[in-house]
């Protein structure tokens, strides 16, 4: 099945609507309260203050966002499938003007020429898609570990461009005015710092973006660009000189990491002279003539059915059909082998071209200066006529049969593959302390060796007894941290490797701050479900349940080690609070502490982190503000790992099991070789290899 797009002039083609993007963060309600609490000039607040701007304030509704890879026309917004529209007085203005809507909020594209009458509904791109902030995934590249690193990229940025600098209010004002909230003095404030809500950019700098426009300085002067960019045409004065036309290149080169890159240009209108050329080209190419005619620059011509490259000067070959107005004509690269091919109306014309230099190659478009030549390009913002995505399927399954197939034997001799999967899952389970899991392993690999070789079973390695309770008492540790019982990590750390925390303090650091960051999590958690009883309640009294709400698991009896090396001034206190503002107070007064332990780091790091967490104090939702992620259980993976090295080092063992070298290994080579387009960017070795 074809990935077909809405056929131009059909009724399929799905009209354009607004797209309203959720609330910014300078919309979330922020706490006012806390700062004399936390120097103690003010007294407890009663209770229903402290969820009163929970009452008055509505429940942000949320939907599932539009899949990247399609306009937003293309949504409903969930269970009503309506469009998504900025207010209810654009609603109105929707039906006072017949579904026409507000010019000041829906563009009107006045009428089309009588040529493109039957183009009345071929969908507009929207400015949504195409602004300096907009991201889409073409089809053909979902789950392709180079739009991975492209998303991180541009979650990246956009953390960046939320921050208060960047020309909104803050996101930290408890008004509506641009002013930002100044650096508090310790009299205000427990804990005195500036609020940086900045996160740093890790794009890479060989990472290039997806095209997603023709340039606006890359194209002939007398070439007019429309629909955000995506259309081109030609309305200057006819000239009769057949060498003489006009091109345009898109705005970025099409990414070898790709491994195939794909676009399709729908020839809106053209006139029985007109000539067009559908192709790429490095930024080296004239733009006063044909792709395909000049240095660098190939193409597929509509004219002659011929396909042209600059070191012919001009003399094509036959390659193709014929295209005229109608037609939609697609172009691509296969980086991998270093050939490209065009496609007419979904139909692949075969190779045009071999052996591509390593260049930059930009999506191109050519066309002989004659009136009213019109065409448009899409970049992947929708569906392709052409199957693009079962080629791509295609070149995946036949580089992961190549790897299939290729020999093991000498990775580490003697053992054979089989063995040494077998060794390689058995010491990962070793090294993260699931003992049970490893023995009922190594009984049932031995047993199943020896049914198969005539009773001689597989010799994997034998675990000493004190590995096995060195491994029984990390994975107390972990499991601990996964749970969120920063308190228990801590004993049971203290009680079985003392040294391991005095000799990291760092680890020591990253576990201290995790439990503020429990605590804070606590605290939300219980100020949502106040919330929503309330709500439920019409504003009865809220019932709290302290033993419900704050259940402890039953702490694992240990030796008297334990009291004689732990320190009370890292626990809680036994005494659950009984509200969200008790919570909150305590954990404040823990960050107070934190704060005036904190080490002094020579990048300013760790600083830098307490200020992102502590920042969270501020919002009366901490989930949904800038730095919300921290408070995601996921995050307590990397504590928990971290401080498991530790301790595997401070044992003489290694702080990686050779599974997880050996995923790192393989992912560093694949970026290596990937970057210039090979075979590896087909392989996700995430998606590939390590999903479940």
């Amino acid at each position: 099945m074809t990935n077909a797009s809405f056929p131009p002039g059909s009724g399929g083609a799905p009209p354009t609507s607004s797209y309203q993007t959720g609330p910014s963060i300078s919309s979330v309600p922020r706490r006012s309260s806390y700062a004399s609490v936390v120097s103690g000039a003010a007294a407890t607040p009663q209770r229903s203050g402290a969820f009163s701007h929970l009452v008055s304030n509505g429940v942000h509704s949320t939907s599932n966002q539009p899949s990247a890879s399609y306009p937003p026309q293309y949504h409903g917004d969930g269970a009503g499938g309506r469009s998504h529209r900025p207010s209810a007085s654009l609603d109105a203005d929707m039906q006072t003007n017949n579904g026409a809507g507000s010019s000041s909020w829906r563009r009107s594209s006045g009428p089309l020429p009588a040529h493109s009458r039957q183009f009345a509904g071929f969908p507009e791109y929207s400015a949504f898609l195409h602004g300096t902030d907009s991201f889409f995934v073409p089809s053909f590249l979902k789950n392709s570990r180079y739009i991975t690193r492209l998303e991180a990229a541009h979650r990246s940025k956009q953390t960046v461009n939320r921050e208060p600098g960047s020309g909104g209010p803050s996101s930290l004002s408890a008004s509506s005015s641009h002013v930002n909230l100044p650096r508090m003095a310790p009299s205000h404030r427990g804990m005195t710092y500036d609020i940086v809500e900045k996160e740093p950019v890790t794009e890479e700098e060989n990472l290039m973006p997806l095209p997603s426009r023709w340039s606006e300085s890359e194209r002939h002067v007398a070439l007019d660009l429309m629909n955000d960019g995506l259309d081109v045409r030609y309305m200057g004065a006819q000239n009769k000189h057949d060498h003489e036309a006009a091109a345009a290149r898109a705005n970025h080169p099409m990414p070898p990491q790709c491994g195939i890159y794909y676009f399709e240009v729908t020839i809106m209108s053209k006139t029985k002279e007109g000539m067009i050329a559908v192709g790429f080209s490095s930024n080296k190419a004239s733009l006063e003539r044909l792709p395909g005619w000049e240095q660098e620059s190939w193409a597929y011509h509509g004219d002659d059915g011929k396909s042209f490259f600059g070191e012919h000067q001009g003399q094509g070959r036959d390659y193709g059909p014929k295209f005229t107005t109608n037609d939609i004509i697609g172009c691509g690269v296969n980086f991998s082998k270093g050939c490209a091919f065009f496609t007419k109306n979904g139909v692949d014309l075969g190779t045009a071209f071999h052996d591509l230099p390593n260049v930059k190659l930009y999506p191109s478009v050519g066309m002989k200066k004659q009136p009213n030549v019109h065409v448009t390009v899409n970049f992947g913002q929708l569906p392709f006529m052409f199957d693009i995505d079962g080629m791509v399927k295609q070149e995946r399954l036949a580089v992961l049969h190549e790897i299939s197939i290729t020999s093991t034997s000498n990775l580490q001799p003697p053992l054979d593959e089989t063995s040494l999967i077998q060794e390689i899952v058995a010491q990962f389970l070793a090294h993260d302390g699931y003992i049970e899991t490893l023995r009922a392993f190594t009984h049932e690999v031995r047993e199943e060796s020896a049914a198969l070789h005539n009773g001689r079973s597989c010799a994997l390695r034998q675990y000493a007894d004190d590995e096995d309770l060195d491994a029984t008492n990390r994975q107390k540790i972990r499991s601990a941290i996964l749970d969120g019982d920063i308190d228990k990590a801590l004993k049971y750390t203290h009680a079985f490797y003392e040294a391991v925390l005095q000799d990291n303090p760092h680890i020591y650091f990253q576990l201290r701050c995790r439990k503020f960051l429990e605590m804070l999590r606590r605290s939300s958690e219980l100020s949502s479900n106040s919330s929503r009883q309330n709500k439920s309640s019409n504003g009865a009294a809220l019932l709290h349940d302290d033993d419900e709400v704050f259940e402890q698991e039953e702490e694992m009896e240990l030796d008297d080690q334990i009291h004689d090396t732990y320190s009370d001034t890292d626990g809680m206190e036994t005494e659950e609070p009984e509200s969200t503002h008790e919570l909150l107070t305590e954990a404040v007064q823990y960050g107070q502490q934190l704060r005036a332990d904190c080490p002094s780091d020579d990048h300013g790091d760790d600083r830098k982190f307490l200020e992102d967490i502590f920042s969270l104090v501020a919002y009366a939702d901490p989930k949904s503000s800038v730095h919300g992620h921290y408070l995601d259980p996921a995050g307590r993976i990397a504590v928990a790992e971290e401080l498991n090295s530790a301790i595997l080092v401070s044992l003489g063992r290694s702080s990686f099991a050779a599974m997880e070298r050996l995923c790192q290994q393989t992912e560093v080579l694949i970026n290596e070789i990937s970057d210039e387009g090979g075979a590896a960017a087909f392989i996700n070795i995430r998606n590939d290899f390590l999903s479940v």
